[in-house]
This record gives C-alpha cells, structure tokens and sequence, in this order.
C-alpha cells in the first residue's frame, strides 16, 4: 500500500463488487479526528472527492473550520480508487468495475464493525463526496440523521458524463495508454487533463473578472501552468481512470434496492437533506438539485441553497478562498442545529 499520511487501515477481505467481480484483499483507508462520544452520536462522515486523499481535504475540519472536531468525530474514508484505499496503482489482481454503493458498502462495514457507529450526524461531501453522502441518505435512510451534498448530484448527470468523456480522452491521448491501461506516467496526457478540466471547473465570470490574480498569478497562462498543468501528474493514471468509472457510473437508483428506479431511490431519503450546489458551477448543474428537491418527498427537511460563487465547482472546495468558506461554514452550521 501506499504511504497512509496518518491513516489508519480497515482491512476488508474478499469484496464482492456490483458487477459481480471480487476485489480480493480490499483495503479502506481512513483517518478520524476528533473523540467519539459514549452514546456515539456525535459522527460525521466525509468522504473524498475525485483524486482526493484524506489530507488534501482535511482543510475543512478545526476549531474554526466548516467541520469542529472538539465536538465531532470526523471519519474520512479515502474512495476507492484513490491511491490509498484498494487502487488499480496497489492491486495486484484486476481491479475490476467499481461503483459508489461498493463504496458505501465497505464504508458502512468500517463504521459498524470497527467502531459499532449506528448513527450519522452528518454525511457531508464536496464533488465526488457529495454523490457519496447522497448515497449514504438513499440506502441507509435509518443512520443518516444529515447530509451536505455540495456541488453533488444524485446521479452524474448526461452533461456531466460528457465532460468526463472529455477529461478521459485528454488522458488517454498521450502514447503511454496501451492495450487499455497506462504503462508508464503520460506526461503529456496530465498536462492535456489539467488543461482540459481548467475550462469546466471554473466559471466564465471567474476567467472574465481574471480571478486568478487573487491567488497571486500575473497571467492566464502562468495560472494555467501554476494551477492545473500537474495537478493530476500526482496521482497514478489508472488510477483516475478507475475513479472517472465511479463517477460516471454514479446513481443512487442503480441498485437491486431501487431497480434504477430514481423517484423511489430519493424518496427513501428521510435525513434533513442539504443541496448546496455551485451557482456558476458547469457540470455539477443546479439544475439537477433543483429536479431532485421536489422528489425528496420523505426527507426530514430538504433545501437547497447555491453557494453564490463565480469560483465554478472550486466553489465548494474554497481551501483559500474565504468568502466562499465562510458560507459553506454557516450553511453547515444550520443543518446541524437541525
């Protein structure tokens, strides 16, 4: 396994996934912050996003951050995928088809089995997170007292799956991609990714009113090079193309549970639902919180308030932008009065 950055392991053991595949010896990767109380009702869960470890994320979580831990017990289970959970980079067997709800499946089996945790205060995710705490809210609608879905969706969207067949293109592109997998590091598919993925993260507004300069770029293309040319040169290539696989294939209705069926899947939520996407976020569309408040017909409460941004799907990942931070922190604070 990779280097765990302070995590700890929960060792699985022969994982059947959806798709019938078994993935043998499966690890979860997690790190915890915080006390778990004696009545145990003190949890929340935040799992990463998309190439995101436990410590590219940890950000958020302080005394003063979005997520406290002098009262919470913070749980981040690293996704499938990712480099340090069970990853095509640390498999040694074919990795096979990996979904969210094997994901939930195995992360549901580290809460009960290593900490015997029967509630959830809180499901809270940005991106990739956010589909993972809206399927939390669907298939464990007894544990999940909340749920933040932050620039998230119940299912990854048409529009959003094209963007995903564009960053996979980019990839894919550089000579290293043969026979169906990555065999040595595609230097210039990493840069073509990043450089991909630039135009869809972020919004026109933040390109025209030239945002980048508050982080300290002197150009468009010294942002570019500074920002996104190896932003994904440090993870394994097979790696995201596992994950870019999760996301696309992403619906908390595509399960025997549900039967694809997504009017039922929503209407087994029960926890108070908080949707809080991008306002100028490109693939991650309000429009589609907006098509699922509506069918949210059992939740305790269900809003959805847009982080009024011109930052696109960044966002809901404000690591150094505090006007955004400071709202996501507020939203968050309200939900869990709730």
């Amino acid at each position: 396994m990779t280097a765990l950055s302070g995590g700890e392991i929960f060792e699985a053991g022969d994982v059947a996934l959806q798709s019938g595949a078994v993935l043998p010896a499966l690890k979860l990767v997690y790190k915890t912050y915080g006390a778990l109380s004696l009545a145990k009702d003190n949890v929340i869960l935040y799992p990463t996003s998309f190439s995101a470890q436990h410590t590219d994320t940890e950000w958020l979580i302080g005394p003063d951050g979005v997520l406290d831990p002098a009262r919470y017990f913070i749980i981040i289970p690293n996704l499938l995928g990712n480099g340090l959970s069970s990853s095509p980079s640390n498999t040694a067997a074919p990795y096979g088809e990996v979904t969210y709800h094997d994901a939930v499946a195995v992360q549901h089996r580290l809460l009960t089995e290593r900490f015997d945790i029967s509630k959830l205060a809180l499901v809270y995710g940005w991106s990739m997170g956010g589909m993972q705490a809206y399927h939390w809210a669907a298939l464990h609608p007894d544990m999940v007292e909340r749920a933040a879905v932050v620039c998230g969706s119940a299912r990854c969207a048409p529009y959003n799956y094209v963007f995903l067949e564009s960053v996979k293109a980019a990839l894919t592109a550089d000579p290293a991609f043969r026979d169906g997998r990555f065999v040595e590091k595609p230097v210039a598919g990493y840069r073509a990714m990043g450089r991909v993925y630039a135009g869809w993260a972020m919004s026109h507004g933040f390109y025209r009113d030239e945002l980048w300069r508050e982080a300290g770029f002197t150009s468009l293309e010294d942002y570019l090079v500074g920002s996104w040319d190896a932003t994904f040169a440090r993870r394994d290539a097979n790696d995201l193309l596992a994950q870019i696989g999760i996301w696309q294939r992403g619906d908390i209705s595509r399960c025997e549970q549900f039967g694809g069926d997504l009017d039922r899947a929503l209407a087994a939520v029960k926890a108070h639902m908080l949707l809080m996407p991008g306002a100028t976020d490109r693939y991650f569309d309000a429009r589609d919180n907006e098509d699922e408040l509506g069918r949210l017909v059992n939740a305790r409460s269900a809003v959805l308030h847009p982080i009024p941004s011109l930052h696109g799907h960044r966002a809901g990942n404000p690591v150094n932008n505090p006007r955004d931070r400071a709202f996501l922190k507020a939203e968050v604070a309200a939900l869990l009065d709730k």
